[in-house]
């Protein structure tokens, strides 16, 4: 959403409280709780334009005062606590991360340098994460997630050459891995690479075997690119179509993928 939507949003939300300060000023009770409810309307709208779930709740947060907007953070924002929580593991996290790195000073396993790569990732350090991974890569080869998670990081750092052997590596033993995002990744290599012949076939592949949404969206993303809107819409729109049935736990964790999922139907419709 634009920030002149979102402010002239909060604007309406104010203007909506100030009749609740009527009550207010007469000192009851229920007239502070309504009254100074617009804040909570200002935290729900802020929240939707971040999170951009259903429509239908920027009336309810607007309309319904601070019910309607308690009514939102009951359900949707509730199960965005689990994002909050991520966060405040952070801390913890970083002293695992300092106590993993004194760890393998004296124990370099292959289990203690993987389980160090793994939160170097989720911290984003990935520079540091690759050279975890490959300590304990050099210590054992028969599992292919530390390929996978080190291609992660050599795809981040747009080591494209070196994320490809990796990503080759993981997808050639699981062709699906974690959900078709390994061969997802490996087409984007390759695809920054300009070896486009190889990653139309890996997103081929991709638009005939995956189900989830962003390696369908990549996939999409690719053929628009490269000639075949109309492919490229068919796999859109059935992303788009999928939003109304999926379970609500599904529609946050591919919220994102499901926003570009329409705005690529939006844009292909007015090209086909």
């Amino acid at each position: 959403m634009k920030l002149r939507s979102v402010v002239g949003l909060l604007f309406l939300c104010s203007t909506m409280a100030a009749f609740g300060q009527q009550g207010a000023s007469h000192g009851s009770f229920i007239g502070h709780f309504f009254g100074y409810g617009f804040l909570f309307q200002v935290a729900a709208v802020i929240h939707w334009s971040r999170k951009r779930p259903e429509a239908f709740w920027l009336f309810i947060i607007i309309i319904g005062g601070i019910i309607g907007a308690l009514a939102y953070f009951l359900i949707e924002g509730l199960p965005d606590l689990s994002n909050l929580q991520r966060t405040l593991r952070g801390p913890s996290r970083r002293k695992r991360i300092h106590v993993l790195r004194a760890l393998v000073m004296q124990n370099p396993s292959a289990g203690n340098y993987e389980e160090l790569g793994e939160l170097l990732l989720e911290e984003k350090r990935y520079r540091e994460a690759r050279d975890a991974f490959d300590r304990a890569l050099s210590v054992r080869t028969d599992s292919i997630d530390p390929f996978y998670r080190r291609g992660i990081a050599e795809f981040e750092l747009r080591e494209d050459e070196a994320a490809v052997a990796d990503l080759r590596r993981v997808t050639a033993a699981d062709p699906k891995y974690d959900f078709s995002r390994a061969a997802s990744l490996l087409g984007q290599a390759l695809a920054r690479l300009g070896r486009t012949d190889e990653a139309m076939a890996v997103f081929d592949r991709i638009a005939q075997s995956a189900t989830g949404a962003e390696p369908l969206v990549s996939a999409a993303q690719f053929f628009a690119n490269h000639g075949r809107q109309a492919e490229a819409l068919e796999i859109a729109s059935d992303i788009a179509v999928r939003d109304a049935t999926m379970p609500a736990y599904q529609k946050r964790r591919d919220r994102g993928w499901l926003r570009k999922a329409r705005a690529l139907e939006r844009s292909l419709k007015k090209k086909v």
